[in-house]
């Protein structure tokens, strides 16, 4: 075993963990990092306390936990263990515990401190699952806070390095050199005819035909895996077995693909990435890589998760490649040109990135850090995701302000996604707890047959979900009553108010309580039910409609009456522009579905009220009787914010006064019942609501509504939203006025509009001094003959100003 790669730097990693904190190790497929390593840390790292091992996937972790154990000529649960969602394996004498992400997260809740844990080793990091990229910030979080003796080493053949560095600039990287096999890589693009499925099963046939050994074909998904088998089983031998290899098949079913094929026999591994990890697949020396993935990516304003298929990262090319290499040498087909290959990106893309944070934000609640940014990211969580993730948990009734509420607790506690923890802490009876475990165990394994209705699903016994479903119920502490179908749309409701549907068309075509469009195959048996709860839904990556993978039908009314919580009442108002009048509803609605609408006949004045608020949101502004002088003072409020800054004024805008109507518009609105008392209802008066005493006396001091010309009139001052206020005024009423009059505190100078006796304009000037000293004489000489009963003076900055003719002066 001393052949392996990784044993030659194994010197240098023993003694990087005696002094760092954290180790980075670089080390390709093949290398013994997963299968050798951790029992050499274990014997010679002078390690205190257990190691702890985390595999992203459950395959991988059962499958090297039964390889180190083996090494040892012992049976797993003795030295070395392993902990999975549904399969703990471990005993008093284990040291070493390979485990899955979402277990080392409930450890480390459980447990901050890590009792007993000496080192804890990442695996396959390159894959950056959102569960890993959350163990490492807890992880450094409790170095620096609980346990600095606490080891911590990340490992994978293609660490993205440049970012590792920079968050753990003090951590040492070792490089081991070299790979077990040499593995020869070719590329081939594939031709746009035939069909992607098969020109895929062509290209694969024939290498089988021109190579000697099994086979690994890494496919982007379930489907694509199931139509390449179907082309491959008319176009390889009787010597080749066709083996499925994907997360959804159960454990003992991905066994099967990666046991060594019956003597004589060869066999394909149809897989998705789930085979880039630390699986040894017995006998394989070739592998065709169609360079895609199907990747979940999160949609914050819809809440969905749609899936995208997508080239893979050089990374991942590297790492499947590395699958032809693990036993001897091999070739590894590309189906991609090689510039393409070049052109990829260079590592994944984070989950962190593009995922639903819901969970994630539920376990920094747990571990009380409200604020990501309290801990250390390779990639910080983006804000527009964290925000949908918490609109989620508030309305599953789990946040009180920034803190998880005592329901948020027992929901955490559960370590389930937070959608089905609700729904398991709802469940009060033994029968409801019984009921929504199954649920829960459906919904996480949904069954692939086809059919939509979940109802079908929970009447099946299959032995994984009574496995998954028993484990959830000791986790709760019951005795297991008896799973019970009258109890699902009240729990289903309770984790899926927003997933409640209704018909919309004869078509399969449904809206959901989100007000998102939703839809199920026309000929479904389902789309004869108006109502439905759909728990489990696909986004498309076209189509503007949201697949429903299964749900149930509903009684409406039932499910209302046993949860009353999820109807909403709203006062809405119609408006007759014809009669004057307003028509006042109460609309019963879950979320954009409304069940009933009645006429509220003889509504209060609040409930009359309140309704006239909803319809000029709905409406706009534009129903109130803005009069000129409302429409002043409103952009004297505007101009006044430009201003003068320094003063807090009120936001005037149209989405600030919709926002607002409660506090401005409705002390006005004593005695209004009728569209037309609204519309005559004083607007101007009404904004004046928004300030308090000093802030009216400012605003009529320095943005005045008129100003006083020498003559003693009062001239209304016209403001603007993008121009300059302006004063149009007669020219000799501003006689005697040398200087330009200003507003807002001598910031803002008028524009003078001055005009003639007729009230025609004459000149308009932001600089009366010049004006007078100069072009005014021109205006002069023309407005003498034009006008002469009026007055022209030569020196108008220093002659009484007049409203009146020569005859009166």
């Amino acid at each position: 075993m001393s052949s392996l790669p990784v044993a030659v730097v194994l010197p240098e990693l023993l003694a990087a963990l005696q002094h760092a904190p954290q180790v980075l190790l670089n080390a390709p497929t093949g290398a013994g990092k997963s299968t050798w390593l951790p029992l050499q840390i274990l014997k010679d790292g002078n390690i205190h306390g257990k190691i702890i091992l985390l595999e992203p996937r459950r395959l991988a972790a059962r499958n090297v936990a039964q390889r180190l154990a083996e090494l040892l000529n012992e049976k797993p649960g003795e030295t070395v263990g392993y902990r999975m969602r549904t399969e703990t394996c471990v005993g008093p004498s284990t040291r070493l515990e390979v485990v899955t992400e979402g277990i080392l997260t409930r450890m480390l809740q459980n447990d901050p401190e890590l009792t007993g844990v000496g080192l804890v080793i990442l695996d396959e990091f390159h894959e950056r699952s959102l569960q890993a990229d959350l163990a490492l910030a807890l992880l450094l979080d409790v170095q620096q806070g609980l346990r600095d003796d606490l080891r911590l080493l990340i490992m994978s053949a293609t660490l993205d390095n440049a970012r590792l560095q920079q968050t753990l600039p003090d951590a040492p990287v070792i490089t081991s050199e070299g790979r077990a096999f040499p593995v020869e890589r070719r590329y081939q693009s594939l031709p746009t005819h035939p069909r992607f499925d098969e020109a895929v099963a062509m290209a694969t046939a024939e290498l089988l035909r021109q190579e000697s050994g099994s086979l690994l074909l890494f496919l982007p998904g379930v489907g694509e895996i199931q139509r390449v088998q179907e082309h491959l089983a008319s176009r390889v031998g009787r010597d080749v077995t066709l083996c499925p290899l994907y997360g959804a098949l159960s454990l003992n079913e991905q066994r099967k693909a990666i046991l060594p094929a019956p003597a004589g026999m060869r066999k394909v591994v149809l897989a998705t990435n789930i085979a880039e990890t630390s699986l040894t697949i017995e006998g394989i020396r070739l592998v065709v890589d169609t360079a895609q993935e199907r990747v979940a990516s999160f949609d914050p304003r819809t809440g969905l998760t749609k899936l995208l298929t997508q080239r893979i990262s050089q990374a991942s090319m590297i790492q499947r490649a590395g699958r032809a290499g693990r036993l001897e040498s091999g070739i590894c087909l590309h189906l991609i040109g090689a510039e393409q290959a070049e052109r990829s990106a260079l590592q994944s893309t984070p989950e962190i990135l593009q995922s639903d944070l819901a969970s994630l934000v539920m376990d920094l609640l747990l571990w009380g850090c409200p604020d990501p940014c309290q801990l250390t990211w390779l990639n910080p969580p983006p804000e527009v995701n964290l925000a949908a993730a918490r609109g989620l948990l508030a309305r599953l009734g789990a946040l009180e302000g920034d803190r998880l509420s005592s329901r948020g607790q027992k929901m955490a506690a559960m370590g389930n996604e937070p959608r089905l923890a609700a729904m398991l802490v709802a469940a009060q009876s033994d029968d409801e707890k019984a009921t929504a475990a199954k649920l829960v165990a459906i919904l996480e394994e949904p069954p692939r047959s086809g059919n939509s209705d979940l109802m079908a699903a929970f009447s099946r016994n299959q032995p994984n979900w009574q496995q998954r479903a028993q484990q959830l119920l000791k986790r709760r502490n019951s005795r297991g009553g008896m799973p019970d179908s009258n109890n699902i749309a009240n729990l289903l409701a309770q984790a899926f108010p927003d997933r409640i549907a209704r018909r919309r068309g004869l078509d399969g075509r449904y809206q959901l309580a989100n007000g998102m469009g939703a839809m199920l195959d026309s000929d479904d048996a389902l789309t004869r039910h108006e109502w439905l709860i759909a728990p489990l839904l696909l986004q498309g990556s076209h189509s503007p409609d949201t697949r429903i993978l299964q749900a149930i039908a509903v009684d409406i009314e039932g499910l209302t009456r046993a949860c009353p919580q999820l109807l909403e009442q709203s006062d809405t108002v119609e408006w007759d522009d014809a009669q004057g009048t307003l028509k006042a509803f109460r609309r019963s609605q879950i979320g954009k579905l409304t069940l009933n609408v009645k006429p509220l006949a003889k509504p209060s004045e609040n409930e009359l009220h309140q309704a006239m608020l909803n319809g000029i949101r709905e409406k706009g502004l534009s129903v109130l009787g803005w009069t000129p002088e409302a429409e002043q003072y409103r952009l004297r409020l505007h101009c006044a914010s430009r201003w003068l800054p320094e003063y807090t004024w009120p936001d005037v805008s149209d989405d600030a006064l919709l926002a607002t109507l409660e506090r401005w518009l409705l002390p006005q609105m004593s005695g209004v019942h009728s569209l037309r008392a609204l519309k005559a209802l004083d607007v101007k008066t009404a904004l004046q609501n928004l300030l308090d005493w000093s802030l009216r006396q400012r605003l009529d001091s320095e943005l005045p509504g008129h100003y006083t010309v020498p003559t003693g009139s009062r001239i209304a001052i016209r403001y603007h939203e993008d121009n300059p206020p302006a004063l149009a005024v007669r020219m000799q009423e501003m006689f005697g006025e040398a200087t330009t009059p200003s507003i807002a505190e001598g910031r803002i100078p008028l524009v003078l509009e001055l005009l003639s006796p007729a009230h025609r304009p004459l000149q308009i000037t932001r600089d009366l001094r010049a004006f007078w000293a100069g072009s005014y004489r021109d205006v002069q000489k023309e407005m003498k003959g034009r006008y002469p009963k009026h007055v022209w003076p030569d020196d108008p900055a220093n002659t009484a100003p007049t409203r009146r003719t020569k005859k009166y002066s």
